[in-house]
């Protein structure tokens, strides 16, 4: 059997194929070019759909079915993206949109609910029944699961804890309020922070990291300079774990999972990122003397989870 997932992103839509073991046997994307309208981006969920399957050397009669998985709410009801702020979605009719350009039903998600069942199914959450994904990327994105299952809410809309505030009256971010923690712990966010600290410090290693372009800048930026032993980078790297330390705590705080783990382009950063930021948790959670605590790992598919969990949906 076959099937195909959509990883519909900020930045890139990717689309897979796979096979009964999770394997992907063919690919295919192009850049989102987000915001624009809604009509040509799924024109071009479309083309990378098909891309896919045919560098998967398949036919698209030969697949048993496609999911995707979008930033923001979906109502799996109506077939409504409802809102998806980094994308600029607002009741966008996505099902029928997608039928229209593939000729079948396209099942919908929320991308970090996808990546959550394609790391539960196939990576880092084979075997725990209560998950949490969290990924790190060009918004915050972040998948529950409790007793095997995904929690989707009163109107499929739960999980968001990205737009969990942590800073009240803080950043403004694009949901409308101030202060969420996707403000201060997005991949984006680090990129914003390095640069503000490059502006201050002009004798950092920053810099020559990235040729005197500050536009070259990336979530990789001060990380790297911080291995190199630069101060800056250093302080640009320890507040934004410890920001991304408060939203982990608050998680564990509210739901006491058993795992979460940290994708997106930061959790690539690997120990770098879980050594400091297990430290702050372990200081800091409520629960400081219970004998089982959450463990805190990075993902383990990477970029591929979002289309494994897309792959998977299936209503």
């Amino acid at each position: 059997m076959y099937r195909v997932g959509v990883d519909l992103g900020g930045t890139n839509i990717v689309a897979g194929v796979i096979d009964d073991s999770y394997k992907i046997l063919g690919k295919a994307s192009v850049k989102t070019n987000a915001p624009r309208q809604p009509e040509l981006i799924f024109d071009d969920i479309a083309l990378v759909v098909r891309k896919a399957v045919e560098n998967a050397g398949l036919t698209l009669e030969q697949v048993e079915s496609i999911g995707v998985g979008t930033p923001g709410s979906v109502n799996k009801e109506t077939g409504y993206i409802e809102f998806a702020n980094n994308l600029e979605f607002n009741k966008v009719p996505a099902s029928d949109m997608l039928r229209e350009r593939l000729g079948r039903t396209v099942f919908l998600d929320n991308d970090a609910n996808c990546a959550a069942l394609g790391e539960a199914v196939a990576g880092a959450g084979q075997g725990v029944k209560n998950f949490v994904a969290i990924t790190l990327g060009t918004g915050v994105g972040s998948g529950i699961i409790v007793n095997g299952k995904l929690v989707v809410g009163l109107n499929y809309a739960a999980g968001e804890m990205g737009h969990m505030v942590i800073n009240f009256d803080g950043e403004q971010c694009n949901c409308g309020r101030r202060g969420c923690w996707e403000r201060y712990a997005a991949a984006s966010a680090l990129v914003e922070q390095t640069k503000d600290a490059m502006r201050n410090s002009h004798d950092s290693k920053m810099w020559s990291l990235v040729n005197n372009n500050i536009d070259a800048v990336s979530g990789r930026t001060a990380f790297d300079a911080m291995r190199e032993g630069d101060p800056t980078a250093k302080f640009v790297v320890d507040r934004y774990i410890s920001y991304v330390a408060c939203g982990i705590i608050n998680i564990i705080n509210a739901l006491q999972p058993d795992m979460i783990c940290i994708g997106g382009g930061v959790g690539h950063e690997g120990e770098y990122l879980l050594e400091p930021l297990r430290r702050i948790v372990e200081r800091e959670r409520y629960s400081l003397y219970a004998k089982k605590q959450t463990r805190l790992c990075s993902a383990v598919l990477g970029n591929d989870a979002g289309i494994i969990g897309a792959a998977l949906l299936d209503e």
